[in-house]
């Protein structure tokens, strides 16, 4: 897998952005990890977890990538219910 396969049509201005800087992190895992997962949910995230999801493009690769696979476990307030998602999706048990 390349990149996205799934169209930014029909996505509000933030929500692209957001899909095009997911996909964009800067290591490819971290890429394909948070790139897919805003393939899959993008479209159904509220408000206020679009906001979180902008929070996370503060985190470093490594750090994040750590977290998300189980590596590491993340600080106490960034292991919110929507976080926990991500790291199933992306197969790793909270």
């Amino acid at each position: 897998m390349s990149g996205t396969e799934i169209s930014s049509e029909g996505l509000d201005l933030r929500r692209r952005k957001l899909k095009f800087r997911l996909w964009h992190r800067g290591i490819r895992e971290m890429d394909l990890v948070m790139g897919g997962f805003a393939d899959a949910e993008l479209m159904n995230l509220s408000d206020a977890e679009l906001s979180e999801v902008e929070t996370w493009l503060d985190i470093p690769d490594q750090q994040m990538f750590a977290w998300v696979n189980g590596s590491e476990t993340p600080p106490t307030g960034l292991d919110t219910p929507l976080f926990r998602k991500l790291r199933t999706f992306h197969g790793t048990r909270p």
